[in-house]
């Protein structure tokens, strides 16, 4: 009875007015969760299969000879992104502090890999890609999640140590220097923000000391300043996000051209397939700048419907992380709200020239078969931590009864 006792009270999720919700309002919470968070996830998708088909459609005839390479892959990475969103939804999420360290050492086997020059595939002066015939994959974005589930994991475990800089510091801190490190070699500065900024906000939700997380803000900030100006491409790229307009030919060329695709839109936009930019102005337009395209072809109100989309996803994971029956759920679900939303935002704000060009791509929507199946595992991951309150009150229930 005690264990039953202890269940009931994890669940006590509270209203407004202070009073406990019921198990049917907890299970009619929970679901009205879960609808948001696979309608968000498929409409984004589904958009994205719909931008990579028209984005892609002039360069993918013009190398490949077929208008479809690209949006066909795109599919197929869909179907397996939705099989892995039902696999990570079925899936315990507890069961993930037990794979926590198997699979970050698989995401760190995979990074190494990706350097080997007989193994990596090497794209634009990046090793981002190990290819398996027609089928390639990212291992960076693998570490994404690895990087999430390890450090919720390290961090629930050390929960009574919060105030102790040394029980965080020495297992998170070589860590993430090494995983840090070996995407930095690929080099992809934009995933190690990503990477870095999303174990700061999960770092931030578990409750560690403000102090803490400036002294790890200002040390990343200056290192980042350093990786920017110790490499001239780099160094480049921060100065024409600052004046794309004095070199619109060359530093500030892929800027510019983003800026005249999401001008040239309007309110309504051109209408679907009939971008301009898309005939080889604008450089990776069905992927880290498909944004851009988007906002040409449908305008403005296509612009905020995508935005309203992710924030409606993002609301939905504060959600699950506030509702969340443990420690673990919560920080778990925390981390994967701010892997996405910080991916997001440094993407829109590379496209509309708010912040530097960074490689990043919108998630769900750009180009990338490891980027999209890694995000619909996540998607499920939250949708199993939102179910798993209603879960606990039906195991609860049944033991209640059965004494």
């Amino acid at each position: 009875m005690a264990s039953v006792a202890a269940a009931r009270t994890d669940l006590r999720i509270v209203r407004l007015d202070d009073r406990p919700l019921t198990r049917t309002e907890a299970a009619n919470s929970a679901r009205n969760t879960v609808i948001m968070l696979i309608g968000t996830a498929a409409f984004l998708t589904g958009a994205g299969l719909i931008m990579v088909l028209s984005a892609s459609s002039v360069s993918a005839y013009a190398q490949y000879g077929s208008s479809f390479l690209f949006f066909q892959r795109q599919a197929v990475y869909a179907v397996v992104g939705v099989a892995a969103l039902l696999l990570t939804s079925k899936m315990r999420y507890a069961v993930w502090q037990r794979l926590a360290v198997p699979f970050l050492s698989l995401s760190i086997g995979l990074l190494l890999l990706v350097l080997s020059p007989s193994i990596g595939t090497t794209v634009s002066g990046s090793a981002r890609w190990i290819a398996f015939g027609p089928i390639t994959i990212q291992p960076s974005e693998i570490a994404k999640l690895a990087v999430i589930v390890f450090v919720a994991m390290i961090v629930t475990k050390k929960r009574n140590h919060l105030d102790e800089l040394a029980h965080l510091a020495l297992p998170l801190g070589p860590v993430m220097l090494a995983i840090g490190g070996l995407v930095m070699l690929q080099p992809d500065l934009g995933t190690t923000v990503i990477l870095a900024g999303s174990v700061f906000m999960l770092l931030f939700a578990a409750g560690v000391r403000l102090r803490y997380l400036a002294t790890v803000a200002l040390t990343g900030t200056a290192l980042g300043l350093a990786l920017i100006f110790g490499e001239s491409y780099r160094r480049a790229r921060l100065l024409s996000f600052l004046h794309p307009w004095a070199d619109p030919m060359k530093s500030g060329y892929q800027l510019v051209q983003s800026l005249i695709a999401l001008g040239s839109g309007g309110w309504t936009g051109v209408g679907l397939g009939a971008s301009r930019q898309k005939w080889m102005y604008v450089p990776n337009a069905h992927t880290d700048f498909i944004f851009s395209i988007l906002g040409e072809e449908l305008g403005l109100v296509g612009e905020v419907v995508v935005i309203a989309a992710f924030c409606l996803l993002l609301y939905a994971g504060i959600r699950v992380a506030t509702r969340a029956p443990d420690m673990f759920g919560r920080l778990l679900a925390a981390g994967i709200v701010s892997w996405f939303g910080l991916q997001a935002l440094v993407n829109l704000g590379a496209v509309t020239g708010l912040l530097p060009i960074t490689g990043v791509p919108l998630p769900f929507l750009s180009f990338g078969g490891s980027s999209l199946v890694i995000s619909l595992a996540g998607v499920g991951i939250l949708v199993n931590i939102a179910r798993s309150p209603v879960a606990i009150a039906r195991k609860a229930s049944t033991k209640r009864r059965a004494s």
